[in-house]
């Protein structure tokens, strides 16, 4: 059994001491009146950074209510001896509203990585992305403290290797793409002449971003943004793009609208907004060998304004791929994938 103890030092959970709505009140004092979940049967009791929930339907005595409750939320008078089945610590006021606490300076060794990525939009499609950036360490730049550097860059299609690397730094990793698996969905994959060179990504892992350059002309023509979710195969590779991206709406009578999409944003709400993609979804199956599986099973690719949503199963965004103006004579197809 884990023992835990209170600010003061004191058990309140261990072999001797069970974890009783008398003993949280006793260790931790007053709060406000619990919530309760009729879904799950819950009784919700909150603490500044921590939350106890006591499962209500093993109880004969049925709970009494009090609805004369802010919210439409109901105070309950629970039995005595009842005892937690959850606790939560996380940090914030509330367990709805809360965020992973800031990165620890300590914790940077050097990497630079991206409050937020703005996608930036012309009358075509995405041209570029604008990051906001952290740093530890003095330099030029708005001081959010004595040691954190913040900072903006922006990227556009068509900048050269150089633009990049002064913009953003070396990359953690040069990727260089060997082939083009996808070319089968071209409209004519028979009659492209194969490539001399190589195009290359730089991988920059801290701000979960990837830059393609085109091997003949070394400008950008491809940003990946990847999201960190788990269950996905690149999961705990890259850190979590915090990104928005303006989406063109076009309703009835309306000129067009603009909403946002986030990292948090689920496909299915995209679709209510913007109608569902004009082709169907290509299957992404990835694995690290031909005779290996991959246990978190095939995403989905939409095509949709010059951009690329890989979807995994639970509707959830696992990458954006944004690409850059198609040249004289090319189109721009869903199969066209990293």
């Amino acid at each position: 059994m884990l023992s835990i103890r209170d600010l003061s030092g004191v058990h309140f959970n261990s072999q001797a001491i069970a974890p009783t709505i008398e003993q949280i009140d006793q260790s931790f004092g007053a709060t406000h009146p619990g919530v309760y979940n009729s879904a799950e049967q819950l009784f919700h009791l909150n603490f500044r950074g921590l939350s106890f929930s006591f499962q209500l339907d093993s109880w004969t005595e049925a709970p009494k209510y009090e609805p004369n409750f802010a919210h439409g939320l109901a105070s309950l008078q629970i039995p005595h001896g009842a005892t937690v089945k959850r606790m939560y610590i996380y940090s914030g006021n509330s367990l709805q509203d809360t965020k992973a606490p800031a990165m620890p300076l300590s914790c940077f060794l050097g990497n630079v990585y991206a409050e937020s990525v703005d996608v930036l939009r012309d009358g075509t499609g995405p041209s570029g992305l604008r990051l906001r950036l952290l740093a530890a360490g003095c330099g030029p730049g708005l001081l959010a403290d004595a040691k954190m550097r913040v900072f903006e860059r922006s990227v556009y299609f068509g900048d050269s290797c150089q633009d990049v690397l002064s913009m953003l730094g070396s990359p953690h990793k040069v990727f260089y793409k060997s082939e083009d698996k996808m070319k089968i969905h071209s409209p004519s994959p028979h009659k492209q002449v194969p490539s001399k060179c190589n195009d290359y990504f730089f991988n920059y892992f801290t701000l979960g971003v990837d830059i393609l350059f085109d091997a003949n002309t070394h400008k950008v023509k491809k940003f990946v943004l990847h999201t960190n979710y788990p269950g996905h195969y690149n999961f705990n590779i890259y850190h979590r793009c915090e990104f928005k991206i303006p989406l063109t709406v076009k309703r009835e009578n309306t000129d067009g609208q603009t909403e946002t999409c986030t990292t948090y944003s689920k496909w299915d709400n995209i679709q209510d907004l913007l109608g569902h993609p004009v082709e169907k979804p290509v299957v992404l199956h990835r694995s690290s060998s031909p005779n290996n599986t991959n246990p978190f099973g095939s995403t989905f690719c939409f095509g949709l304004q010059r951009m690329i949503f890989e979807v995994m199963q639970n509707n959830h965004i696992a990458s954006v791929t944004l690409y850059g103006p198609p040249r004289p004579g090319a189109h721009l197809r869903t199969a066209e994938l990293p």
